[in-house]
Protein backbone atom coordinates (compact mmCIF):
# COMPACT_ATOMS: atom_id res chain seq x y z
CA UNK A 1 0.00 0.00 0.00
CA UNK A 2 1.34 3.56 -0.66
CA UNK A 3 2.01 5.34 1.97
CA UNK A 4 -0.27 9.27 2.24
CA UNK A 5 2.14 11.55 1.23
CA UNK A 6 2.02 15.19 3.55
CA UNK A 7 0.98 18.47 2.11
CA UNK A 8 4.04 21.01 4.09
CA UNK A 9 3.30 23.98 5.98
CA UNK A 10 1.62 25.25 9.27
CA UNK A 11 -0.26 28.37 7.61
CA UNK A 12 -4.05 28.82 8.80
CA UNK A 13 -5.17 29.07 5.06
CA UNK A 14 -3.45 25.10 4.67
CA UNK A 15 -4.10 24.29 7.99
CA UNK A 16 -8.16 24.97 7.01
CA UNK A 17 -7.81 23.52 3.65
CA UNK A 18 -6.46 20.30 5.22
CA UNK A 19 -9.49 19.62 8.05
CA UNK A 20 -11.81 20.18 5.42
CA UNK A 21 -10.37 17.17 3.88
CA UNK A 22 -9.86 15.26 6.85
CA UNK A 23 -13.44 15.77 7.40
CA UNK A 24 -14.59 14.96 4.29
CA UNK A 25 -12.76 11.89 3.23
CA UNK A 26 -14.87 9.47 5.47
CA UNK A 27 -17.77 10.68 3.34
CA UNK A 28 -18.49 8.33 0.32
CA UNK A 29 -19.64 10.95 -1.87
CA UNK A 30 -17.97 12.52 -4.94
CA UNK A 31 -15.46 15.92 -4.26
CA UNK A 32 -14.21 18.32 -6.25
CA UNK A 33 -11.03 20.23 -5.61
CA UNK A 34 -10.25 23.44 -7.10
CA UNK A 35 -6.67 25.07 -7.08
CA UNK A 36 -4.42 27.15 -9.16
CA UNK A 37 -1.58 24.72 -11.34
CA UNK A 38 0.85 23.34 -8.58
CA UNK A 39 -1.04 24.07 -5.47
CA UNK A 40 -1.52 20.15 -4.92
CA UNK A 41 -4.86 19.05 -5.75
CA UNK A 42 -3.21 15.80 -6.12
CA UNK A 43 -1.78 15.66 -2.84
CA UNK A 44 -5.00 16.57 -1.33
CA UNK A 45 -6.67 13.91 -3.40
CA UNK A 46 -4.41 11.41 -2.15
CA UNK A 47 -5.29 12.20 1.59
CA UNK A 48 -8.69 11.93 0.92
CA UNK A 49 -8.35 8.78 -0.39
CA UNK A 50 -6.08 7.67 2.29
CA UNK A 51 -8.09 8.85 5.42
CA UNK A 52 -11.41 7.09 4.03
CA UNK A 53 -12.83 3.39 4.37
CA UNK A 54 -11.21 2.87 0.91
CA UNK A 55 -7.46 3.09 2.03
CA UNK A 56 -6.49 -0.36 1.03
CA UNK A 57 -8.09 -0.45 -2.01
CA UNK A 58 -6.82 1.18 -5.75
CA UNK A 59 -6.38 4.70 -6.13
CA UNK A 60 -5.83 5.26 -9.82
CA UNK A 61 -5.54 8.77 -11.06
CA UNK A 62 -6.39 10.49 -14.81
CA UNK A 63 -5.05 13.63 -16.16
CA UNK A 64 -7.41 14.28 -18.54
CA UNK A 65 -5.24 17.12 -20.59
CA UNK A 66 -3.29 14.21 -21.18
CA UNK A 67 -5.01 11.90 -23.21
CA UNK A 68 -6.98 12.67 -26.61
CA UNK A 69 -10.66 12.41 -26.19
CA UNK A 70 -10.75 9.48 -28.43
CA UNK A 71 -8.64 7.50 -26.17
CA UNK A 72 -10.04 8.96 -23.27
CA UNK A 73 -13.21 6.93 -23.50
CA UNK A 74 -11.55 3.57 -23.25
CA UNK A 75 -8.89 4.38 -21.08
CA UNK A 76 -11.57 5.37 -18.53
CA UNK A 77 -14.45 2.80 -19.52
CA UNK A 78 -12.53 0.40 -21.21
CA UNK A 79 -13.31 -1.55 -24.56
CA UNK A 80 -14.43 -4.60 -25.84
CA UNK A 81 -12.46 -6.74 -28.78
CA UNK A 82 -13.44 -4.67 -32.12
CA UNK A 83 -14.37 -1.92 -30.63
CA UNK A 84 -11.87 0.13 -32.93
CA UNK A 85 -8.62 -0.51 -35.31
CA UNK A 86 -5.95 -2.32 -33.08
CA UNK A 87 -8.29 -3.56 -30.07
CA UNK A 88 -7.63 -7.14 -30.71
CA UNK A 89 -8.63 -7.95 -26.90
CA UNK A 90 -11.44 -6.80 -24.38
CA UNK A 91 -9.37 -4.56 -21.82
CA UNK A 92 -11.05 -3.08 -18.38
CA UNK A 93 -10.66 0.59 -17.65
CA UNK A 94 -10.00 2.62 -15.22
CA UNK A 95 -13.19 2.69 -13.30
CA UNK A 96 -13.28 -1.45 -13.20
CA UNK A 97 -9.22 -1.62 -12.12
CA UNK A 98 -10.49 1.33 -9.72
CA UNK A 99 -13.12 -0.85 -8.17
CA UNK A 100 -13.97 -0.36 -4.13
CA UNK A 101 -11.09 2.58 -4.54
CA UNK A 102 -10.86 5.95 -5.36
CA UNK A 103 -10.44 7.48 -8.88
CA UNK A 104 -8.95 10.77 -9.35
CA UNK A 105 -9.85 12.84 -12.45
CA UNK A 106 -7.38 15.57 -12.51
CA UNK A 107 -8.13 18.33 -15.61
CA UNK A 108 -11.62 17.63 -15.49
CA UNK A 109 -12.98 20.58 -17.51
CA UNK A 110 -11.02 19.32 -20.58
CA UNK A 111 -13.19 16.50 -20.82
CA UNK A 112 -15.75 16.36 -24.12
CA UNK A 113 -19.23 17.34 -23.28
CA UNK A 114 -19.72 13.34 -24.72
CA UNK A 115 -17.71 11.76 -22.33
CA UNK A 116 -19.09 14.26 -19.55
CA UNK A 117 -22.32 12.84 -19.92
CA UNK A 118 -21.17 9.25 -19.55
CA UNK A 119 -19.57 10.02 -16.32
CA UNK A 120 -22.58 11.52 -14.92
CA UNK A 121 -23.80 8.31 -15.27
CA UNK A 122 -21.38 6.44 -13.83
CA UNK A 123 -21.11 9.10 -11.03
CA UNK A 124 -25.04 8.92 -10.46
CA UNK A 125 -25.65 4.82 -11.19
CA UNK A 126 -22.47 3.61 -10.88
CA UNK A 127 -22.96 1.89 -14.36
CA UNK A 128 -21.56 2.00 -17.79
CA UNK A 129 -20.43 0.41 -20.75
CA UNK A 130 -17.37 -0.09 -22.23
CA UNK A 131 -16.32 1.40 -25.96
CA UNK A 132 -18.06 -1.19 -28.26
CA UNK A 133 -20.07 -2.75 -25.63
CA UNK A 134 -23.67 -3.83 -24.91
CA UNK A 135 -23.41 -5.18 -21.55
CA UNK A 136 -23.86 -2.93 -18.52
CA UNK A 137 -21.38 -2.75 -15.73
CA UNK A 138 -21.62 -1.70 -12.36
CA UNK A 139 -18.88 -0.21 -9.98
CA UNK A 140 -18.36 1.48 -6.72
CA UNK A 141 -16.18 3.81 -6.97
CA UNK A 142 -15.61 7.74 -5.65
CA UNK A 143 -14.86 10.30 -8.19
CA UNK A 144 -12.23 13.07 -6.75
CA UNK A 145 -12.00 15.72 -9.33
CA UNK A 146 -9.84 18.51 -9.60
CA UNK A 147 -9.26 21.69 -11.89
CA UNK A 148 -7.88 25.18 -12.12
CA UNK A 149 -10.89 26.21 -14.27
CA UNK A 150 -13.90 28.06 -13.04
CA UNK A 151 -16.65 25.18 -13.20
CA UNK A 152 -19.25 27.91 -12.73
CA UNK A 153 -18.06 29.79 -15.35
CA UNK A 154 -17.38 27.13 -17.84
CA UNK A 155 -21.30 25.62 -17.18
CA UNK A 156 -22.64 29.32 -17.75
CA UNK A 157 -21.04 29.13 -21.02
CA UNK A 158 -21.91 25.51 -22.12
CA UNK A 159 -18.55 24.17 -21.87
CA UNK A 160 -19.37 22.02 -18.79
CA UNK A 161 -22.70 20.06 -17.97
CA UNK A 162 -24.25 21.68 -15.08
CA UNK A 163 -25.71 18.39 -13.47
CA UNK A 164 -22.52 16.89 -13.63
CA UNK A 165 -21.28 19.87 -11.62
CA UNK A 166 -23.97 19.40 -9.10
CA UNK A 167 -23.12 15.75 -8.84
CA UNK A 168 -19.46 16.31 -8.35
CA UNK A 169 -19.71 18.96 -6.32
CA UNK A 170 -20.78 16.99 -2.88
CA UNK A 171 -18.34 19.44 -1.37
CA UNK A 172 -15.55 21.88 -2.85
CA UNK A 173 -12.11 21.86 -1.32
CA UNK A 174 -10.47 25.06 -2.29
CA UNK A 175 -6.68 24.88 -1.93
CA UNK A 176 -5.08 28.30 -1.36
CA UNK A 177 -2.03 29.75 -3.65
CA UNK A 178 1.35 29.87 -2.32
CA UNK A 179 1.22 33.63 -1.98
CA UNK A 180 -2.16 33.49 0.05
CA UNK A 181 0.01 31.52 2.39
CA UNK A 182 3.60 33.15 2.34
CA UNK A 183 4.49 32.06 5.57
CA UNK A 184 5.19 28.36 4.47
CA UNK A 185 7.42 29.27 2.32
CA UNK A 186 10.74 28.64 4.42
CA UNK A 187 9.81 25.62 6.04
CA UNK A 188 9.26 24.47 2.13
CA UNK A 189 12.23 25.58 0.81
CA UNK A 190 14.05 23.62 3.31
CA UNK A 191 11.97 20.58 2.71
CA UNK A 192 13.28 20.39 -1.12
CA UNK A 193 16.80 21.48 -0.48
CA UNK A 194 17.29 19.60 2.01
CA UNK A 195 15.46 16.70 -0.72
CA UNK A 196 18.36 17.96 -3.11
CA UNK A 197 20.89 17.92 -0.82
CA UNK A 198 21.14 14.15 -1.04
CA UNK A 199 20.24 13.52 -4.58
CA UNK A 200 23.58 16.22 -5.08
CA UNK A 201 25.37 13.73 -2.63
CA UNK A 202 25.71 16.87 0.04
CA UNK A 203 26.17 15.84 3.82
CA UNK A 204 24.24 18.66 4.98
CA UNK A 205 22.24 21.83 3.22
CA UNK A 206 23.99 24.83 5.00
CA UNK A 207 20.65 27.08 4.19
CA UNK A 208 19.94 29.80 2.23
CA UNK A 209 21.26 33.27 4.09
CA UNK A 210 18.80 36.48 4.30
CA UNK A 211 19.24 37.73 1.11
CA UNK A 212 18.39 35.11 -0.62
CA UNK A 213 15.64 33.86 1.59
CA UNK A 214 14.09 37.39 1.24
CA UNK A 215 14.53 36.75 -2.60
CA UNK A 216 12.68 33.58 -2.20
CA UNK A 217 9.67 35.23 0.01
CA UNK A 218 8.97 38.30 -2.06
CA UNK A 219 8.52 36.30 -5.43
CA UNK A 220 4.43 35.71 -6.19
CA UNK A 221 5.13 31.85 -6.93
CA UNK A 222 2.25 31.94 -10.14
CA UNK A 223 3.34 28.45 -10.21
CA UNK A 224 2.68 27.48 -6.63
CA UNK A 225 4.74 24.86 -4.98
CA UNK A 226 5.80 23.10 -7.94
CA UNK A 227 7.47 26.45 -9.12
CA UNK A 228 9.40 26.82 -5.72
CA UNK A 229 10.52 23.24 -5.97
CA UNK A 230 12.27 23.73 -9.06
CA UNK A 231 13.68 26.92 -7.93
CA UNK A 232 15.33 25.92 -5.16
CA UNK A 233 16.34 22.75 -6.64
CA UNK A 234 17.80 25.05 -9.62
CA UNK A 235 19.55 27.14 -7.08
CA UNK A 236 21.13 24.53 -5.39
CA UNK A 237 22.65 23.15 -8.28
CA UNK A 238 23.72 26.22 -9.99
CA UNK A 239 25.43 27.22 -6.79
CA UNK A 240 27.29 23.69 -6.19
CA UNK A 241 29.16 24.54 -2.55
CA UNK A 242 27.56 22.22 0.02
CA UNK A 243 30.10 24.35 2.67
CA UNK A 244 28.39 28.03 2.04
CA UNK A 245 24.36 28.81 2.43
CA UNK A 246 22.93 29.49 -0.64
CA UNK A 247 22.95 33.12 -1.72
CA UNK A 248 21.54 33.51 -5.31
CA UNK A 249 17.98 32.01 -6.13
CA UNK A 250 17.53 31.40 -9.39
CA UNK A 251 13.59 31.89 -10.39
CA UNK A 252 13.79 32.45 -14.22
CA UNK A 253 16.08 30.06 -16.16
CA UNK A 254 15.36 31.94 -19.55
CA UNK A 255 16.81 35.15 -18.64
CA UNK A 256 19.93 35.20 -20.16
CA UNK A 257 23.15 36.80 -18.10
CA UNK A 258 24.23 38.04 -21.19
CA UNK A 259 21.06 40.09 -21.66
CA UNK A 260 22.58 44.07 -21.94
CA UNK A 261 20.19 46.33 -19.69
CA UNK A 262 18.56 49.35 -21.46
CA UNK A 263 18.78 52.65 -19.69
CA UNK A 264 15.50 54.31 -18.82
CA UNK A 265 15.45 57.34 -20.78
CA UNK A 266 15.57 60.46 -18.14
CA UNK A 267 12.66 62.52 -17.25
CA UNK A 268 12.37 65.82 -19.04
CA UNK A 269 13.04 69.09 -16.69
CA UNK A 270 11.48 72.80 -17.06
CA UNK A 271 13.90 75.32 -14.63
CA UNK A 272 12.19 76.05 -11.60
CA UNK A 273 12.78 79.63 -9.51
CA UNK A 274 15.79 79.10 -9.28
CA UNK A 275 16.50 78.40 -12.93
CA UNK A 276 17.67 75.06 -11.77
CA UNK A 277 15.89 72.08 -13.81
CA UNK A 278 12.96 70.36 -12.17
CA UNK A 279 11.39 67.45 -13.70
CA UNK A 280 8.08 67.67 -15.39
CA UNK A 281 5.41 66.53 -13.32
CA UNK A 282 3.47 63.53 -15.19
CA UNK A 283 -0.54 63.27 -14.56
CA UNK A 284 -0.87 60.04 -12.08
CA UNK A 285 -3.77 58.58 -14.60
CA UNK A 286 -0.84 58.47 -17.07
CA UNK A 287 1.72 57.38 -15.30
CA UNK A 288 -0.39 54.60 -13.23
CA UNK A 289 -1.36 53.44 -17.22
CA UNK A 290 2.23 53.22 -17.64
CA UNK A 291 3.16 50.84 -14.95
CA UNK A 292 0.06 49.01 -15.77
CA UNK A 293 1.29 48.72 -19.44
CA UNK A 294 4.63 47.32 -18.46
CA UNK A 295 3.53 44.70 -15.82
CA UNK A 296 1.10 43.03 -18.31
CA UNK A 297 3.58 43.44 -21.14
CA UNK A 298 5.82 41.64 -18.88
CA UNK A 299 3.63 39.31 -17.76
CA UNK A 300 2.33 38.32 -21.30
CA UNK A 301 5.98 37.72 -22.08
CA UNK A 302 6.64 35.39 -19.29
CA UNK A 303 3.76 33.28 -19.78
CA UNK A 304 4.76 32.99 -23.51
CA UNK A 305 1.27 35.50 -24.42
CA UNK A 306 -1.02 32.98 -23.22
CA UNK A 307 -3.80 34.74 -22.01
CA UNK A 308 -5.69 32.16 -19.60
CA UNK A 309 -2.04 31.46 -18.09
CA UNK A 310 -1.12 35.28 -17.52
CA UNK A 311 -4.45 36.27 -15.88
CA UNK A 312 -4.36 33.58 -13.12
CA UNK A 313 -0.80 34.67 -13.11
CA UNK A 314 -1.82 37.76 -11.86
CA UNK A 315 -4.96 36.61 -9.97
CA UNK A 316 -7.80 38.59 -12.76
CA UNK A 317 -10.35 36.43 -14.44
CA UNK A 318 -9.60 36.29 -18.17
CA UNK A 319 -12.09 38.24 -19.04
CA UNK A 320 -10.60 41.15 -16.67
CA UNK A 321 -7.22 40.94 -18.83
CA UNK A 322 -8.84 40.47 -22.05
CA UNK A 323 -10.13 44.30 -21.36
CA UNK A 324 -6.90 45.44 -19.86
CA UNK A 325 -4.98 43.52 -23.12
CA UNK A 326 -7.51 45.80 -25.51
CA UNK A 327 -7.03 48.75 -23.04
CA UNK A 328 -3.33 48.84 -23.69
CA UNK A 329 -3.32 48.06 -27.58
CA UNK A 330 -1.15 44.51 -26.78
CA UNK A 331 -3.18 42.24 -28.80
CA UNK A 332 -1.74 40.09 -31.09
CA UNK A 333 -2.79 39.21 -34.47
CA UNK A 334 -1.90 35.57 -35.77
CA UNK A 335 -0.36 35.46 -39.04
CA UNK A 336 -1.84 33.40 -41.68
CA UNK A 337 -0.10 30.36 -42.89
Amino acid sequence: MKTQVSMIGNSAALASALDQVSRLAPVNRPILVLGERGTGKELAAERLHYLSGRWDAPLLKVNCAAIADSLLESELFGHEAGAFTGATRAQQGRFERAEGGSLFLDEVATMSLRLQEKLLRVVEYGEFERLGGQQTLRVDVRVIAATNVDLKQAAAEGLFRNDLLDRLSFDVVHLPALRQRSEDIPELAQHFAVQMCAELGWDLFAGFTPGAMQTLMAHPWPGNVRELKNAVERSLHRWGDPAEPVDEVVIDPFKSPFAEEIETPATPSLPDETGEPAPVPVPFNERMDMIEKQLLQEALAGQGHNQRRTAESLGLTYDQLRGLVRKHGLTRRRRRE
